[in-house]
């Protein structure tokens, strides 16, 4: 992008907007997919709303505030520096994260009018992201437009689960609206399939697999012969486990019963579900995972979060292993399972009868594979990288070749 960085070879940015961020990052398709630049805008919306970048250049190393009262003026702030940088010349395409893709969409495509009019029919689906993962597209055409652009869509991977694990038990009906099981975390999920057959063979990765992508959103996965099974996202990403703010799974009969008694209506109870709940609504200090872990001896409420967490993690580990028919290998991933030994200690306690034994210190040590050497089921953390994922698909939809396929000491960063 710059005259120092302008590579030879295809160089994809990839974009992954937030509710309240957009994450971003460089790679050089050579004779491996390389990372050679990274940063995101935070805090979009709030007075110290902060713009970072680390890359191979000194120059590209900062971190500074930022005036983003929204996702328009931030994106326009990203393509501001991109242009600053020596303008697109050093770019072959963009891969943009799509978080849902509806009933239409099972495959990343480059993007076209045509999809982006019927992305923006899809906004019901999921109004916390859609619409400004579709602004950022725009934004992008209008500032590049000869820059090919790429949907990656989170909900592809499970796009062909069994139908039984799709249909959703309500009125047959809805169905023809595309109401159903979508599940989520797909980029992280394909990501974590590549790196398991990279890593332990083709057999462990054909074997019976439960994904665990626990961070901020958290969510799990059941794979079978590769494909997937089973997963506990459902029509949004609202569903499962709890997370940082989301409440997971509910008794539907709340929302009558807080329509009733509190006057909540439909806008109120979606935004407490989303934004007030999970780990922020039980301990009524911290979303962070971290920062309960430090209190919880001080704080009940805070020991509660974590227990909570750790015992739905649990009980759909469970589940998915009956799903299977039994368990061979158990991964975690996201900032939680990747960083937190301690958590990870409390959901495999009592899964002894699945064959889970962790090995003490390997688990202390975040080691690649935390298991003990005899258990039945192999227990690893692989770190996730969905931004490597989308642009490893930027490439197979546009045709650009990679030699040797993953860079794997760049994709820990820069």
């Amino acid at each position: 992008m710059t005259k120092a960085l302008k590579p030879a070879n295809p160089c994809i940015l990839t974009i992954n907007g937030g509710s309240s961020s957009i994450k971003f990052a460089l790679f050089e398709a050579g004779d491996a997919l390389q990372r050679i630049l990274e940063g995101g805008i935070d805090r979009i919306g709030m007075p110290d709303a902060t713009f970072r970048a680390k890359g191979l250049s000194p120059a590209d190393n900062f971190s500074r505030l930022v005036t983003a009262p929204d996702h328009t003026v931030a994106v326009g702030t990203l393509m501001d520096w991109i242009e600053a940088r020596g303008g697109h010349d050093g770019l072959s395409a963009v891969g943009h994260r799509v978080v849902h893709g509806g009933p239409k969409y099972s495959q990343p495509q480059r993007i076209t009018p045509e999809m982006v009019e019927a992305l923006h029919g899809l906004s019901p689906f999921d109004p916390e992201h859609l619409p400004e993962e579709i602004l950022l597209t725009e934004a992008f055409h209008h500032r590049f437009p000869a820059l090919p652009q790429v949907a990656c869509f989170d909900t592809a991977f499970h796009h062909d689960l069994p139908r039984v694990a799709r249909l959703l038990p309500i009125p047959r009906r809805y169905e023809e609206k595309g109401v159903r099981r979508y599940g989520f975390h797909g980029l992280s999920y394909a990501f974590l399939m590549k790196e398991l057959a990279q890593l332990a063979g083709p057999e462990a990765a054909q074997g019976r697999v439960i994904l665990a992508h626990l961070g901020n959103g958290a969510s799990l996965a059941a794979v079978r012969d590769g494909k997937p099974v089973d997963t506990s996202m459902s029509f949004t990403p609202t569903a499962g486990v709890p997370m940082s703010t989301r409440s997971g799974d509910l008794d539907p009969g709340l929302i009558w019963y807080l329509a009733r008694t509190e006057g909540l209506d439909d806008k109120r109870f979606n935004e407490m579900v989303n934004f007030q709940s999970g780990l922020l609504g039980i301990s009524e200090t911290s979303s962070d995972m971290r920062d309960l872990l430090g209190r919880e001896t001080q704080d009940v409420r805070a020991a509660e979060a974590i227990a909570l967490f750790c015992y739905q993690v649990k009980k759909w580990i469970g589940g998915f292993a009956a799903a299977l028919g039994g368990l061979d290998t158990l991964v975690f991933a996201g900032g939680i399972g990747e960083n937190a030994p301690v958590v990870r200690t409390r959901i495999c306690d009592g899964l002894g009868f699945l064959g889970i034994e962790l090995a003490e210190k390997q688990n202390a040590a975040n080691a690649g594979v935390i298991s003990v050497a005899d258990s039945r089921v192999t227990v690893r953390v692989i770190r996730t990288d969905e931004e490597w994922m989308i642009a490893n698909t930027v490439c197979g939809v546009l045709g650009f070749t990679i030699q040797k396929g993953q860079d794997h000491e760049n994709k820990k960063g820069i």
